[in-house]
């Protein structure tokens, strides 16, 4: 019988525990011996017939290490254990699941990340809906908002690897597929921390301009930051403002953009990473779903 992805967590973590970089593919291998897995059950799809159950699971039991800081990626397709990751194998000899993963910030930022989330348009969804009872429209939009928390939480975490020239460049692409320069052009300026100007007419008259800050997310941007940026949007004569960080803005440092007579938008990185998702920016689609229903009007007709 296939395990589910928390029954696979303090495994992976054993496998890994030698320090050694393993890839996924051969732990998902390594796992299927370990649970002495059938050779139906190891080629078991699932019903998108896009991945196999074993692979999905082990991928997902990653993700919610990876959440909880106990795994880290230190190449595509590859996992190694963290100093966190030692710390909870010891602690906990028997079992390590979500209970565990609670007890991390990063974690419980990641699952409030998906709870915050209103998949079906009436309330948050505050737990996982019991398969039992759930409708497979439920269980579906629970899969949404837990991916989409995921990778955004991913997202952040490659942002905040890239040096501060990547991370301009970044922001700039993103605000090229958010539509921005569309009939004008966008320019990067080459100078830390200085990401460019939009111009959104062809003629330049319309002009946005864009700071970018590659900040730990401990680190809030304060309110002289936002001070030194209003400064510099009037020395490139810009109408409007894009302040965008990997961090926060204390209330201060909002207080100010809402003061000042050019508008300003500010985007934290919480923002950001929900932005990067909506827009396809470092991201890729994996899998679609269709769901259907009977039609009951076309019976009617016949």
């Amino acid at each position: 019988m296939i395990p589910d992805f928390q029954t696979l967590m303090r495994p992976l973590l054993e496998e890994v525990s030698d320090g050694s970089t393993r890839r996924v593919r051969d732990l998902v291998g390594l796992l299927s011996d370990r649970f002495q897995l059938s050779v139906e059950d190891r080629k078991a799809m699932l019903p998108s017939g896009r991945q196999r159950k074993m692979d999905n699971r082990v991928t997902w039991s990653i993700t919610h290490l990876f959440q909880a800081g106990l795994l880290s990626r230190p190449a595509r397709g590859q996992v190694a254990i963290t100093p966190a990751g030692r710390q909870v194998l010891a602690a906990h000899p028997e079992r390590v699941d979500m209970r565990v993963l609670q007890g991390f910030e990063p974690y419980r930022a990641f699952r409030s990340r998906s709870t915050q989330r209103d998949a079906a348009g009436d309330g948050p969804l505050d737990a996982e809906p019991d398969a039992d009872a759930a409708s497979p429209q439920d269980l579906l939009a629970q899969a949404v908002t837990e991916n989409q928390a995921a990778v955004e939480g991913e997202l952040l975490t490659r942002a905040l690897a890239l040096t501060p020239t990547e991370f301009e460049r970044l922001v700039v692409r993103l605000l090229e597929r958010m539509g921005y320069g569309r009939f004008g052009g966008v320019e990067h300026s080459g100078r830390s921390g200085d990401a460019g100007i939009i111009s959104q007419d062809p003629l330049g008259l319309d002009r946005i301009y864009l700071q970018a800050k590659r900040y730990d997310p401990g680190q809030s941007v304060q309110r002289p930051a936002i001070q030194g940026f209003v400064g510099a949007l009037m020395g490139a004569q810009g109408d409007r403002g894009v302040f965008i960080t990997t961090s926060s803005f204390s209330d201060g440092a909002r207080r100010k953009a809402d003061r000042v007579n050019a508008r300003i938008e500010l985007i934290d990185g919480a923002r950001l990473a929900q932005l990067m998702l909506r827009h396809g920016v470092g991201v890729q689609a994996e899998t679609t779903v269709t769901l259907h229903q009977l039609d009951e009007d076309f019976f009617e007709t016949l």
